[in-house]
């Protein structure tokens, strides 16, 4: 008889904490839209990608010309010199490659310069996020955008705004 009255104490105390949790979500791109310091990172990044890119093509135009270059030199050429004029193209494009990973791939340059430029704000962001939720005695946040589905949100859990606030920033003023 008394564990069955501890297990039902047990029960109706998760089942009362379960729906004394408070939740709430946040609208990250809502909110990087209202940060000057975003705009500017994102504008920068952009300005940086383009540079690297029109490097990129140079390179690869390069490749082009001498193949083109050695297309019209063929039957001029000795066995021993188109051996070496392709080895040369092969090789300017292998590089070529290589560039365009380093700066472009996963691990590259932009990717690095973007998580320098971006990470500092999403801390940012991170912290007025959890200073809302501690001052409002919230046990979740969840991001609108993020992988995790909502099918429905009440308006009056979007705290974006308290965040933006909190950031000192005006809600419904957009950085540009």
């Amino acid at each position: 008889m008394k564990k069955i009255i501890l297990v039902l104490i047990f029960t109706f105390s998760a089942f009362t904490a379960a729906l004394a949790q408070r939740f709430a979500y946040v609208d990250s791109d809502y909110i990087l839209k209202h940060m000057p310091e975003y705009a500017s990172s994102q504008k920068q990044l952009a300005a940086l990608s383009e540079s690297w890119q029109k490097d990129v093509d140079g390179r690869f135009q390069e490749i082009e010309r001498l193949y083109k270059a050695y297309q019209a030199d063929q039957v001029l050429m000795t066995p021993e010199q188109r051996k070496r004029r392709e080895q040369e193209i092969v090789d300017k494009e292998k590089a070529a490659k290589d560039y365009q990973r380093q700066i472009f791939g996963p691990d590259g340059d932009l990717a690095k310069k973007s998580n320098a430029l971006i990470k500092p704000i999403q801390d940012k962001v991170s912290k007025a996020v959890q200073a809302i939720a501690e001052s409002e005695n919230l046990d979740m946040i969840f991001d609108k955008n993020s992988e995790v589905i909502m099918l429905y949100a009440n308006p009056r859990y979007n705290k974006s705004d308290a965040v933006i606030t909190r950031l000192g920033l005006k809600p419904g003023v957009l950085a540009r």
